[in-house]
């Protein structure tokens, strides 16, 4: 763990309880995803110290999560599992830092801007709700955590080449695009309410109407 990364992890939930993630939980609507997420989310990131592979084998959920409840309470949210992941497997507080960083805030972070981006200057519908948002927005984020990652020294696996590295990466990232891309379709047909950042009037609303 290097002293930046503690500071962005501090920085990133400081800017985030500023924002009082809290009142999100008011009427308890994002409870289920926000358990859920503390429940699942630990073992995939606990996953690389609990198997022994070239390759790490490693989702992050990130941006799923930052969709269900929002970045500012996804922030706190990820860190938490960062912690719960240290429970789980032999893992030190430097590598919880840099999990929290790495898997969590900077995917998450990421989802935030491209999905503010697209509302901005790309149309509001299902579809680019669905499959730019939540599954090639998410294969973009992943990709980008990744390789800015190990461009900060954070190699996937010692065995492995940087080169391959990078190819595992990218693979990986579609299977977090898949999972998010799944996820986000059906809380959209069946539990929208479990979407902090979906909107029926924004996504669902008649072409041209103001």
């Amino acid at each position: 763990m290097s002293s930046w990364s503690l500071v962005v992890v501090l920085a990133a939930l400081g800017a985030a309880l500023a924002l009082r993630p809290w009142r999100l939980l008011a009427g308890g609507a994002l409870l289920s995803p926000l358990l859920a997420s503390l429940v699942v989310t630990p073992w995939l990131w606990a996953l690389p110290w609990l198997h022994r592979m070239p390759v790490q084998l490693q989702l992050s959920g990130a941006c799923l999560i930052t969709l269900a409840l929002g970045w500012p309470l996804a922030v706190p949210v990820l860190c938490a599992v960062a912690l719960i992941a240290g429970l789980i497997a032999p893992v030190g507080f430097a590598q919880q830092v840099d999990m929290a960083v790495w898997l969590g805030i900077v995917p998450a972070t990421g989802a935030l801007l491209l999905g503010l981006a697209l509302r901005r200057w790309v149309w509001k519908n299902l579809f680019v709700y669905i499959l730019g948002r939540a599954f090639l927005g998410t294969a973009l984020c992943m990709f980008a955590a990744g390789a800015l990652a190990q461009w900060a020294g954070r190699p996937l696996a010692a065995a492995v080449e940087p080169e391959l590295a990078l190819v595992a990466r990218w693979l990986m990232a579609w299977g977090d695009a898949f999972l998010t891309g799944m996820m986000a379709a059906i809380c959209v047909a069946f539990r929208p309410h479990w979407l902090a950042t979906w909107s029926d009037r924004l996504y669902l609303r008649p072409p041209g109407a103001p």
